[in-house]
């Protein structure tokens, strides 16, 4: 077993089995990150989904003092970023704030008091005269009859503006009250109200840079919301993982731009087509692909064309064994030779890569079977009368080798556009990219053969075999355990700092590595506990927004620090003091897109 552990690899090793038992009772904390940034990441639910929104509308609302739809139509505006929204407020002021967002407020606004509902009024729109209660007035102080208003919030609901529908007076781009457009709406078509109110509700997941759906197939009905770094890799609550920023599946170390033009290589003709440039040629009559499956060079197309297959060129079907018949092609043609070496060139590299990551991809298919045997042979282990009574070393290692192997993995499709020349051919000399391919290469490789170590010890019986193996077998696994941590933390390091690091295009950003693998995100709060929940979330946004509060006192001009202040009574108020009495909870198990489908 020693012999398997030989080689200049073990150099990330304890140098000692002695020290290996040192740390065997403190053997979870070596499989934990040396430095990790925390990131936050919360599961959206169809019931939660509502109360998250709440939540960031609450803040807005409390701060400014504003109605429900004001601060609605603000966070759309701004993206649902809230500290973003309190950025401006500081700088520029809360009319600035208002009049971009398109609010506007009339100051000693009447709102139709002085005007009787009995007495005649006259709209603008279709200039007709109509009774004072079948006109209504915008905050931005423009009238208009109801049904000028109705078939005006119609268009641009079907339009998909539900979201920020403006006034129709000339040059106004005040936002409409969403309390107005439901009311008119719902009176005759109370199905496009429904459809309003599921726009406005999924604004929070749209419009959200930090919110998204979770892309499984079929769509589990979740969004994910990160609160710290939107480069990250996420797993959902229904087992599904992805890049939170291109929403594709998890392939960290490539970039989103390189795991972009890996899918759509591997997926598309591309290859195919670089396949039929190497092993035919094109019939000179009807132009299809000829392989040929013969020795002789005088080939004939399905369509009875005969030509030859050294130049191409169209013959007749008369040929000895030194020539065809009144046809020669003994000169040399430079580009079209060099243009099928390259095509055969660029194929064999392509395979080489494709190779290789299919290879590591099957491995991790093959090794999610572990999970099951690793389990049975700890359970089994467990009831025998063995030295070592802790057995987590086995599930450490194997989550280990599971995210280990992804790494390998998706690197193949890295090194294929790091030093290929689709992306970055003008950013390195040749001499400069032989340099910085080697130094990758060279980590990959003993990343690979650790892994490859690591699997095959976890793939040992070790249920069957005495103490001094079974403990020898858990000294290599948590070295081994460490050792390829260790070298996916190196990885990382090189690409972030010595490959990537040093381009001038930086759009190429990886996700962080994390030792403990991709985070999986937790539920919002959970129905029983909401208002316990609510009052911390509260709590965490008055230490949020406390470095805020004497800048935005002067920005607000209010001076009454307990009007601003975010109140735990008035935070745990999730029911019926803000909730619309015809706002319902809509049925989101997919999204907007996917149900106007159906």
């Amino acid at each position: 077993m020693d012999d398997n552990l030989s080689g200049e690899e073990d150099v990330y090793y304890y140098s000692s089995d002695q020290e290996s038992l040192n740390g065997l009772d403190n053997e979870q904390s070596l499989l934990q990150p040396v430095s990790s940034r925390a990131i936050t990441v919360k599961v959206i639910t169809k019931e939660s989904l509502l109360a998250a929104q709440r939540e960031d509308l609450r803040r807005v609302m409390e701060l400014l003092t504003l109605k429900e739809h004001h601060a609605r139509t603000l966070l759309i505006y701004y993206r649902w970023d809230v500290e973003k929204l309190f950025a401006v407020l500081v700088e520029k002021g809360k009319d600035s704030l208002f009049s971009v967002a398109g609010l506007t407020f009339l100051e000693n606004q009447t709102c139709d008091a002085s005007v009787s509902r009995s007495s005649m009024m006259s709209c603008d729109i279709c200039i007709e005269d109509v009774l004072g209660y079948q006109m209504t007035r915008m905050d931005c102080g423009h009238s208009f009859c109801n049904n000028c208003w109705a078939e005006h919030f119609t268009v641009k609901i079907n339009e998909g503006q539900s979201k920020r529908i403006i006034c129709m007076a000339h040059k106004c781009n005040a936002i409409c009250d969403e309390d107005v457009v439901r009311t008119l709406v719902s009176k005759s078509q109370p199905d496009l109200a429904e459809k309003f109110d599921r726009f406005l509700l999924e604004s929070y997941i749209e419009d959200n840079k930090m919110v998204k759906w979770c892309p499984s197939t079929p769509h589990c009905g979740n969004a994910i919301r990160v609160e710290d770094d939107e480069l990250c890799e996420v797993e959902c609550s229904c087992g599904f993982q992805f890049c939170f920023s291109c929403s594709s599946q998890a392939h960290s170390p490539c970039s989103c731009a390189m795991w972009e033009l890996w899918r759509k290589k591997c997926y598309d003709e591309s290859e195919t087509v670089n396949w039929i440039t190497v092993h035919t040629k094109q019939c000179p009559k009807c132009h299809k692909p000829v392989e040929k499956n013969g020795g002789c060079n005088l080939v004939t197309c399905l369509c009875r064309q005969s030509f030859c297959w050294l130049c191409g060129g169209a013959t007749g079907r008369n040929h000895t064994w030194s020539r065809i018949s009144g046809h020669s092609c003994g000169r040399f043609q430079e580009d079209k030779e060099k243009q099928m070496e390259r095509a055969k060139r660029d194929l064999e590299r392509y395979m080489h890569y494709h190779n290789r990551y299919k290879a590591h991809t099957d491995s991790s298919k093959l090794e999610a079977e572990l999970s099951y045997s690793i389990r049975k042979k700890v359970s089994f282990s467990e009831k025998r009368e063995l030295q070592p009574k802790d057995f987590s070393w086995a599930t450490n290692g194997l989550h280990r080798l599971f995210r280990s192997r992804r790494v390998i993995s998706y690197s193949y499709p890295f090194a294929f556009y790091m030093f290929g020349d689709e992306l970055f051919k003008d950013e390195m000399s040749s001499e400069e990219r032989e340099i910085k391919q080697n130094l990758f290469e060279d980590q990959q490789q003993q990343l690979e053969a650790n892994v490859e170590k690591l699997s095959k010890f976890l793939e040992e019986p070790f249920d069957q075999f005495a103490d001094d193996k079974v403990m020898q077998i858990r000294i290599q696994v948590i070295n081994l355990s460490v050792a390829v941590d260790t070298l996916c933390k190196k990885m990382y390091e090189c690409i972030e700092n010595d490959l990537l690091g040093s381009l001038q295009l930086g759009i190429h950003n990886i996700t962080p590595y994390r030792s403990n693998g991709i985070e999986r995100a937790s539920d919002f709060y959970s129905s029983q506990n909401s208002k316990e929940a609510v009052g911390e979330i509260c709590q965490s946004s008055d230490c949020g927004t406390s470095g805020w509060t004497s800048r935005l006192d002067q920005a607000l001009g209010s001076g009454n620090s307990e009007d601003t202040s975010c109140s735990s009574n008035k935070r745990a108020r999730i029911d019926g003091s803000y909730r619309n009495s015809q706002t319902t909870l809509l049925d989101l198990n997919m999204p907007a897109e996917a149900i106007e489908r159906k």
